[in-house]
Parts: structure tokens; C-alpha cells; sequence
């Protein structure tokens, strides 16, 4: 058999099956961002795609598991962490980088849409929380090298700071329309340094 002719899955990374999947996430990530959650539809994403309904059926089976995928794959794709050798420093890249991401037209409808589905459907909720949990361990680091340089207190919960500072940004996203620039970036991550650096994170 061909490779082009296997089943979904069950070719090496960077062959068939990953061209395939990566045009379906990509068809799957343009229409969420155009009409929601709710009017997605696997074979329309499979004529955006250009692939047989067939085989978006059969790898992905319903629109909450195409849309968890879609979520590993942003979660893996995300640019890393950024290292400037102060806790100010790195929470202002993370906070700038999570203003890009919402405050560009298509990521920023994504992330919406997907947040109201997750309010519905415990499998996208799951694969939202797990996206999540995947960027704030990638930069939690640079919470850690600030208390090894003595910048914060010993027993900071990492985690929490690197939430802290992107969470005035959703709010923003999600609930005012305020405009989402890098002074609003800079302002999160201020405000998350200093509460870091006055114990607001301690652990218990």
C-alpha cells in the first residue's frame, strides 16, 4: 500500500497524514473565527481543507475533537518562553505575546469562540484547560529564576504570577472591547511583578 493511500495516523510525522492534518486545523481554525463554535461543521471544514469528508470523519468524528485538536496543536506551536534576566522583563514578553495573540482578528475571534464553547462542552473545556496548563508551565521558569535571583519570595506559587499577568487581558478580551495594546500588556505584567515581589503569591 502507498502512503498516500494509509489511514489517517498511522504515517511518520511530515508525511501525508500531517499535511492532511494540519489544513484540516488550519480550515477548522478560519471558520471557528468566522461564525463560532456553534455553525462549525466537519464537512464544511473538509471542502475548506480540500480533503475527503471521509477522512476528516474518520480522524476527527465530531467537532469537539477536532476543535481539541486544534487546541494541542496552538498549544504546541506557541512561541517559547522568553529569558531577559529580570521577572519584569519576562513578564512583559508573556504578556506582550498573549496581547498579540488576542489582539490579532483571527486568533482573537478564535480564542473567544472557543472559551464559549467551553462553557458547554466538557471536552473542549478540557482541551482549553489543558492549552492553558501547557503555556503557564512553559513560562512558569521565569518565575522560578526570580526567586533563585532573590527578585521574589521564596515559596511563590509560579503558576499564579504567570496566570496573573495574562488574565487582565482576557478580561479585556472577553468582557470591555477596550483596545488590547502594549501598554495594556506592559500594565499586566507590571502589576503581576509587583504583587509577586510584595508575597501576593505565596503559596497557603
Amino acid at each position: 500500500m502507498r502512503s498516500e493511500d494509509a489511514e489517517p495516523g498511522t504515517i511518520r510525522p511530515g508525511g501525508r497524514t500531517a499535511r492532511v492534518r494540519s489544513a484540516v486545523l488550519q480550515a477548522a481554525g478560519d471558520a471557528l473565527a468566522e461564525h463560532g463554535f456553534a455553525q462549525l461543521d466537519l464537512a464544511d471544514i473538509a471542502r475548506r481543507a480540500e480533503v475527503g469528508k471521509t477522512t476528516v470523519y474518520r480522524r476527527w468524528g465530531t467537532v469537539t475533537s477536532l476543535v481539541a485538536d486544534l487546541l494541542v496543536d496552538m498549544a504546541e506551536q506557541s512561541l517559547p518562553r522568553t529569558e531577559t534576566g529580570s521577572l519584569l522583563g519576562d513578564l512583559k514578553a508573556n504578556a506582550r505575546l498573549v496581547q498579540r495573540t488576542l489582539a490579532d482578528p483571527r486568533q482573537g475571534a478564535l480564542f473567544k469562540a472557543v472559551i464559549a464553547a467551553a462553557t458547554c462542552e466538557a471536552k473542549t473545556a478540557e482541551a482549553l484547560h489543558t492549552f492553558y496548563d501547557i503555556r503557564v508551565k512553559e513560562w512558569a521558569p521565569c518565575v522560578q529564576q526570580a526567586i533563585e535571583r532573590g527578585e521574589v519570595p521564596e515559596g511563590t506559587d509560579v503558576q499564579e504570577v504567570i496566570r496573573a499577568v495574562s488574565a487582565p487581558l482576557y478580561y479585556r478580551l472577553l468582557t470591555t472591547g477596550d483596545r488590547l495594546d502594549e501598554a495594556a500588556a506592559d500594565q499586566a505584567a507590571e502589576a503581576a511583578a509587583a504583587a509577586a515581589r510584595a508575597g501576593a503569591y505565596l503559596r497557603g
